[in-house]
């Protein structure tokens, strides 16, 4: 079965939004060193800030963008409470960003 045109542009401003609802979501230093630090498994906040040499309530802050932006999975265990990344995928997606970033920079001239 063949999309028009139509049904084709909607599924691409579809798939843009989403994309850019993930960058947002990676658009912060801090949130990308926790992603990181949790590629390793799950993370207590507490342990996030101590590793990560961040405050706790910004380390709460940043989960909580990450969870919004379903890049964390939160897993309650008694009362306490951890976080694990969704997908190792985006770190490779991370790595991918830094890696074009780096080359353009480099090119650049004037900033």
């Amino acid at each position: 079965m063949h999309n028009t045109a139509q049904e084709q542009m909607v599924l691409s401003s579809e798939c843009l939004q989403i994309a850019a609802a993930l960058a947002k979501g990676l658009a912060d230093e801090n949130r990308l060193r926790i992603l990181y630090y949790l590629s390793n498994g799950k993370k207590s906040v507490n342990s996030i800030a101590e590793e990560l040499n961040l405050s706790q309530p910004l380390v709460s802050h940043h989960l909580r963008e990450l969870k919004r932006y379903l890049l964390v999975h939160v897993e309650r265990n008694g009362p306490f409470i951890y976080y694990e990344i969704v997908d190792l995928e985006i770190l490779n997606i991370v790595q991918m960003l830094a890696t074009v970033a780096r080359e353009l920079f480099a090119k650049r001239k004037t900033f």
